[in-house]
């Protein structure tokens, strides 16, 4: 549960400051979410289509930022996974963002469990209606007569550690059992395995070192040498197709 300290609401672990720190250059989110940067940008900034001026989906309004909050990459992240299964009218989407910001008084309403979660997916269900979001793209639909996740809106609710109904980490690979996280308080925010950087445990098994060898090195087991080693291959292998 929240206390307050000195005006300001903290939650163990977590608090709602974190999701405001910025964390990541733009270009470097985009990699970090493998999405192409003008993508992102679109998301956190809008533009224009086609003649017409579109407002950004993630922030409320554009800020002319190119650094990228912890709140805002998870939130990507969720736009990441619909992108990824179809082509979501991000219009509506924006609308159904910026009602739960409303409904739940947060800058960031998808990094928190509580649209995912209990009486918070009826909000969530209500704000789809109002949008008028086409129901193949629905987070949240009713199944046996209770909202329920969609398979991918669950799919990105499983790839965050919730921790006080707030983001306090991304998994980046989508294997459920990886151990690779990213923590705005870890590493700064980039990919890391028992707080080493998947990208240091890279090196060391490209220079010619035994799993065996890494893992004592750093304090690892041979187990998450080998999810991390999983996981920059393939996100150095999508970088070069």
């Amino acid at each position: 549960m929240p206390v307050t300290v000195g005006g300001m609401s903290h939650t163990r672990g977590v608090t709602i400051q974190v999701l405001d720190r910025e964390m990541y250059a733009e270009a470097e989110a985009a990699r970090l979410l493998q999405v192409a940067q003008g993508t992102l940008h679109y998301w956190l900034e809008g533009g224009i289509r086609r003649g017409k001026r579109y407002l950004p989906i993630v922030r409320p309004e554009p800020t002319g930022s190119k650094i990228v909050t912890w709140g805002e990459f998870v939130e990507a992240g969720l736009l990441r996974q619909y992108r990824r299964i179809h082509n979501v009218p991000m219009l509506e989407l924006r609308v159904v963002i910026e009602r739960l910001r409303k409904d739940f008084d947060v800058p960031y309403p998808l990094a928190h469990a509580r649209p995912f979660v209990g009486p918070g997916r009826r909000l969530l269900l209500e704000a789809q209606e109002a949008s008028s979001l086409p129901g193949e793209y629905w987070l949240v639909a009713i199944a046996d007569g209770q909202p329920t996740l969609t398979p991918p809106s669950e799919t990105f609710f499983e790839r965050v550690d919730w921790v006080d109904d707030m983001a306090g980490a991304w998994r980046p690979a989508p294997d459920p059992k990886s151990p690779v996280r990213m923590r705005p308080d870890e590493r700064f925010g980039l990919p890391a395995v028992g707080g080493v950087k998947t990208e240091i445990i890279w090196e060391h098994v490209e220079a010619d070192e035994s799993f065996e060898d890494v893992a004592e090195e750093l304090a690892l087991t041979v187990d998450e040498v080998r999810w991390a080693l999983a996981y920059e291959t393939s996100l150095r292998a999508r970088e070069a197709s």
